[in-house]
């Protein structure tokens, strides 16, 4: 595979693709580099690559013209005329571009030839991506001075790919994210440093137990360091499923309450109003707080036959007939706790934890103020009430009373009007996914 690098700094490739692995491919023509410097095309004296942005700012823009040269050095032309053309790719690095995965880096392995633009400054002149076939390509989201940097770990992504690279066919195989999970501990010589051993079971020669063993250490790192990739690996067995059920873990959910307003909320007029409790809305909370392991859920009205109706539904299913006939329903309907006002329920989790909760409340309006990324680094370190409202949303004084409220589910759409039963699953499994 031959790449292609455009960029301002030719030297700053050259101790990395000069050694170890990479060098030993160059050699043996698995892989070859060309490097174009865009400063070599410039149309002025003084080989000027960049300007002043127009509109002002801060910062410097890369002109057009000595990348579209650098491009037509290699073979790529602008769109209209013909494009990359079959086997060539032109990537540029960018933070806005596709996120450079496992899976696109064997994608991009099938290829002939890569042609990377490595940006620096302020950018390239938005007019190069409407011009020519150019992909961005993002290796993290954070910024670097230039492309070059991305571009190498996405050359070493793509290289240890191709046939005959690693040495070894399997060694590009058996290693974190191939498979979607992280890679399991390695060990080597000596058998025991500083009191510490290695398995014996790596030492047994029985290989259908190292393979074993592998596989189940591979699941714990992956769901101990990286939890979030369990949702989307390939080839999960029955096996591995009950093996990630008996790890202890962390779970950020139980720091989490949620609360459903009955009262103060607003009616269509934007009056004070109270709303009835339903059955629906109880069992339905409690089965997700249940399936999320979330620290409680709480109804609140001041109304006592409201109450009374919830007592009846929630002593039904956990101290009545239904615990015996139903003993997941009785677990999730456990979790529900009637209360006065939403004073009271801060209190009663202050009391259980010694915190003050944290107060989000959500909205089908607006745009809210926190995310749900902020919600869960809430969550690490103290208690979380999520309040949602019934009836057209909660009063003033109950959204004074919160640290700020949550991005409404669909707050780019116009149409933002889900029952509050769907609204909770949804948001609930947004703050927590699958493997929180």
């Amino acid at each position: 595979m031959n790449f292609n690098l455009i960029t301002l700094f030719p030297e700053f490739f050259d101790s990395p693709l000069s050694n170890g692995l990479m060098s030993k491919a160059v050699e043996r023509d698995i892989v070859s580099f060309n490097t174009v410097n865009p400063r070599d095309f410039a149309v002025d004296n003084h080989k000027s690559v960049d300007d002043r942005p127009y509109g002002g700012g801060p910062g410097m823009v890369m002109f057009i013209e000595p990348i579209a040269r650098s491009l037509d050095s290699v073979g790529i032309k602008p769109v209209r005329q013909g494009g990359c053309g079959k086997g060539k790719r032109l990537l540029m690095l960018s933070p806005k571009g596709r996120p450079l995965t496992q899976k696109l880096a064997i994608e991009l392995a099938g290829e002939d030839e890569l042609t990377l633009v490595c940006g620096r400054y302020e950018g390239i002149d938005a007019r190069f991506e409407e011009i020519f076939p150019v992909e961005a390509v993002s290796v993290g989201d954070f910024v670097l001075n230039g492309g070059e940097a991305g571009a190498l770990c996405l050359i070493e992504a793509v290289a240890r790919l191709l046939p005959d690279f690693m040495g070894h066919s399997e060694s590009g195989t058996e290693e974190s994210f191939s498979s979607g999970l992280l890679e399991y501990p390695h060990y080597t010589r000596p058998a025991e440093y500083e009191g510490l051993k290695v398995p014996e079971i790596l030492s047994s020669g029985n290989h259908a137990l190292i393979d074993e063993w592998r596989n189940k250490r591979s699941l714990d790192e992956t769901l101990n360091s990286r939890p979030e990739l369990l949702s989307e690996a390939d080839g999960l067995k029955k096996e591995d499923v009950y093996h990630l059920r008996s790890i202890p873990r962390k779970r950020l959910g139980k720091h989490l309450s949620m609360a459903l307003v009955h009262y103060p909320v607003l009616n269509k007029f934007g009056e004070k109003a109270a709303v009835s409790l339903t059955n629906l809305d109880i069992h339905d909370m409690s089965r997700v707080s249940r399936s999320y392991s979330l620290a409680g859920m709480y109804a609140v009205t001041p109304i006592e036959d409201q109450k009374k109706l919830a007592d009846r539904i929630i002593s039904h299913w956990t101290s009545g007939p239904g615990s015996r006939t139903n003993p997941d329903r009785a677990a999730a309907l456990a979790k529900v706790s009637v209360m006065d006002s939403l004073i009271d329920v801060v209190e009663h989790i202050e009391s259980g934890t010694g915190k003050k909760p944290i107060l989000v409340t959500t909205s089908a309006r607006g745009a809210g103020n926190v995310t749900p990324s902020q919600v869960r680094e809430m969550l690490y370190d103290n208690p979380v009430l999520l309040v949602f409202g019934t009836g057209h949303g909660l009063a003033p004084e109950i959204l004074e009373m919160a640290t700020g409220c949550l991005r409404p589910l669909r707050f780019m759409d116009g149409y933002n009007h889900l029952s509050v039963r769907s609204a909770v699953a949804i948001t609930v499994d947004r703050l927590l996914g699958d493997a929180w």
